[in-house]
Order: C-alpha cells, then structure tokens, then sequence
C-alpha cells in the first residue's frame, strides 16, 4: 500500500505530458560537430515510448511522452519516408537495419538537413515505396528494433499503428491515381478524404 502511494504522483505526472509532437521536435537542438566523425552515442531508454499521429504535418511520431520524437514515418507520393531524429555527420550514408514480426530487413538512410526554418542540423532519413515487401517488419503486431551504426538502436514498443499507416499510404496513392468518372456516370457518395493530402483551398504543411 505504502509502495503504491507513492506511485501515485509520479504516474499523474506521466498522465499529463503530451505524447511526443512535432513542437517538441521544434523545440529540440541538435549540436552538430562538422570537423571530425561523431562518436557512437547510446541506445535511448524507450520504457513507455508510443506512437502518436501528428495533426500538423501527417506523420506518425514516435517517442517518450513530454519528449522530442526518436523517429517518425511520414507519406510522400506512396513512399514512406522514415527519420530517425538524432545527428548525423554531413552527407553521411548508412543502413537502417529493423529486426521484428519475424523479419530481419535493412533499408538505406542518408544524412539529410532537417528543413526546418534556421536548423542546420542534419538527421537520417530513408525513403522506400510504401508497398516494400521489406517494410511488413513494422506492420506485425510485436516489437521492433531499429538500429542506425553509431547511432543507437531504438526499441519500437508494440503497436498496429505503424502497419495501419503503411497501408493508409499504400491506398493513398491508389486514391489518388484513380481515373475520374466519365461524363454521364452515376453518383456516388463521396469517399472520405485522403489523410495525406491538403484539403482543398488549404496550404501544404510545412516539411
């Protein structure tokens, strides 16, 4: 009882941190240092990291509540493209290698520029077809880990909700392919509007 009172106020203190976001990747600073190879940096603790969708830009977080993302999936024209939110040395290269759902897949990531306005930080990102049969290591329902050479190896907890995102992409393009109905054709009642596209009249969201 003693051991459970205690417990308490620690977990309303977890309960009231978002999940990870893009403004805590905003507000996230990643020094970099250009002259010489950056040293191997440790695994992160990722004991109660989950994934959580972005309303502002379209991707799938995924990281410690109250934290800056670890890494995110995001949807460009049926290709997913995969960040794994840590520095990398100027125009490195390396391989993401993901073992999970019984699979043992390697994808390609290269260091990029974050993008975001006034960051020169450069992080790895990968980009494959959304369809890649390689990419069923994250649509199973156990855990995966995701390792990058030098860069740590991050634990993905648990969750469809990397499976549910690859296949939302995969149909996206399928979506938006699709051929318009000749002049005369029946109506039909409107699909739903595809998640990784702007609405109409609406500006992009910012990379």
């Amino acid at each position: 009882m003693v051991r459970t009172l205690a417990l308490l106020p620690l977990l309303a203190l977890a309960a009231c941190k978002p999940p990870a976001s893009d403004d805590y990747l905003a507000r996230a600073v990643i020094k970099e240092e250009r002259t010489a190879p950056r040293a191997p940096i440790a695994s992160p603790d990722t004991e109660g990291a989950a994934w959580a969708p972005s309303p502002r830009s379209g991707r799938l977080l995924y990281g410690l509540p109250g934290q800056a993302p670890l890494l995110s999936l995001a949807c460009q024209d049926g290709q997913l493209v995969y960040t794994r939110y840590v520095a990398a040395d100027a125009n490195a290269k390396a391989v993401l290698a993901l073992i999970g759902n019984g699979h043992v897949e390697r994808l390609w990531v290269d260091a990029e520029q974050d993008g975001a306005e006034g960051s020169e930080a450069w992080l790895w990102r990968g980009r494959t077809a959304a369809d890649d049969p390689r990419l069923e290591v994250l649509t199973g329902r156990n855990r995966v880990e995701a390792t990058i050479p030098g860069a740590g190896s991050v634990i993905l907890n648990a969750s469809n909700a990397p499976g549910d995102f690859i296949n939302r992409c995969i149909n996206s393009l399928g979506e938006r392919d699709a051929p318009e109905a000749l002049p005369g054709a029946e109506l039909s009642e409107p699909k739903a509007g595809n998640p990784f596209l702007p609405a109409p009249d609406q500006p992009k969201d910012p990379a």
